[in-house]
């Protein structure tokens, strides 16, 4: 069983679905209808989406965010997902077809939450991302808290290649493959150092985005 599925178990979190097809009002369970303005697909009813989230929220005694998963929202990141998982928790609101009738979402001021530059056919995977990623930081979940700390996203930067025994390897092409002599040094601080450049040199050229931030964020910190 996965550390997610163990920690449903011991009551560490918990999850409720909802069928939104539930709260449609006609025999034929219509959600949807097409668009004002014309264009293709179909766009999910405000009434509908509205008498699911407020069953929802009437059975919920706090004010959890609802997010609504959308290519056309901000990007989830590993801030936002600590943000959700130190929380009372969350309402996930996914979308299909068209999307959703943009009054109901204003009207329950939800959060619109992307995962990604694609599109995909429904917000049901995204809301498992949104799940594994914030499910794995409570508390009890993962057992090694200090493994949290040196990951991707946790300090700015992506996290630094990672190796394990054989510390000799040959590959299928013949070649012999080393682990980096500083690592079976056993020295810690050059195994940190060693880790950190590492970390930032896969920034740099891997998300320069992150990079410039992460550098700017250190020369802010050094004034």
């Amino acid at each position: 069983m996965s550390l997610h599925g163990r920690a449903l178990e011991q009551e560490i979190w918990s999850l409720e679905t909802r069928d939104i097809r539930s709260y449609a009002t006609d025999r034929h369970a219509t959600v949807d209808d097409q668009p004002f303005g014309g264009g293709p697909g179909m766009v999910m009813r405000p009434d509908i989406v509205d008498l699911a989230l407020s069953e929802t929220r009437n059975q919920v005694d706090d004010q959890r965010p609802i997010i609504y998963l959308t290519p056309r929202g901000c990007p989830l990141d590993q801030a936002r997902v600590r943000d959700l998982a130190d929380g009372p928790g969350v309402i996930l609101l996914c979308g299909r077809f068209e999307g959703v009738d943009q009054r109901v979402l204003d009207s329950w001021q939800a959060e619109d939450v992307s995962i990604g530059d694609y599109v995909l056919s429904g917000g049901e995977p995204a809301a498992l991302v949104l799940l594994d990623a914030a499910v794995r930081l409570l508390p009890g979940v993962l057992g090694a808290a200090e493994s949290l700390s040196e990951e991707s996203f946790e300090s700015g930067l992506l996290e630094y290649p990672q190796f394990t025994r054989p510390a000799s390897w040959t590959d299928r092409q013949g070649n012999e493959r080393l682990v980096p002599d500083v690592l079976t040094s056993g020295h810690h601080g050059r195994v940190a150092q060693w880790r950190n450049e590492q970390a930032k040199q896969i920034t740099r050229e891997r998300r320069p985005d992150l990079w410039q931030r992460f550098a700017k964020q250190d020369e802010e910190g050094q004034e």
